[in-house]
């Protein structure tokens, strides 16, 4: 894969504002171009060129009791390391992204994990929570959509929820460039079957959940 050079381009002190305002007052914020057009592009460019045998199907659960259920999701995944330049990119404007959210919001937030989410026409995941109060260190999630000329009648939403609310209050198309982030364990949601395939960067912000000594992300 041919690495591409991209220009630094930061953050801007109002977008973030906006940001933290969103998540402090709604607990989450839908922003259409987060990040320059040109990384959603190369990054689009580079889930596309990766091979089939680059993913994974997509588990439940974390390590030792993650566990794969076509009956709960039929998405496949390619974790993200910082290969390439448009990678790198990505990764820098995120911890750029932390710092901000901790500096305003004081969330305490660790580190940043993310992977490539693909789902094929036909492909879903059904209604959960990214993370159960007390049992994760996930604390927000981040979805980064990479879906040129999507349609509604392409369909593949993402459905969020309130708690005890069998009704969404949002259904997200997965637009591209669209970047949606949200409270890890207070919104149920599911993501709808599409009609064409369906790109993404699904990812979570960590906290330290270090004890006695054992680090909590490992590093």
């Amino acid at each position: 894969m041919t690495a591409v050079t991209l220009p630094r381009q930061g953050l801007t002190s109002d977008v973030l504002d906006k940001l933290a305002n969103d998540l402090n007052e709604k607990g989450y914020c839908l922003t259409p171009a987060l990040f320059p057009i040109n990384l959603a592009q190369t990054l689009l460019t580079e889930v596309h060129q990766l091979n089939p045998y680059h993913f994974e199907p997509a588990g439940i659960g974390r390590e030792l009791q993650q566990q794969q259920n076509q009956f709960v999701r039929t998405d496949a995944i390619h974790w993200l390391k910082g290969q390439t330049a448009a990678q790198q990119e990505f990764l820098m404007l995120m911890e750029e992204l932390r710092m901000a959210l901790n500096r305003r919001l004081f969330m305490g937030l660790f580190d940043y994990e993310c992977h490539f989410a693909h789902y094929g026409p036909g492909d879903f995941y059904k209604k959960h929570l990214d993370a159960f109060k007390g049992r994760t260190n996930r604390v927000l999630s981040t979805v980064y959509y990479l879906n040129p000329g999507w349609s509604r009648a392409d369909e593949g939403e993402l459905l969020m929820y309130e708690r005890g609310n069998s009704h969404p209050f949002l259904a997200v198309t997965p637009l591209f460039g669209q970047m949606l982030i949200f409270l890890s364990e207070r919104f149920p949601h599911e993501v709808k079957p599409a009609r064409r395939d369906r790109y993404s960067i699904a990812g979570w912000f960590r906290v330290n959940g270090s004890i006695g000594g054992a680090i909590d992300p490992p590093a």
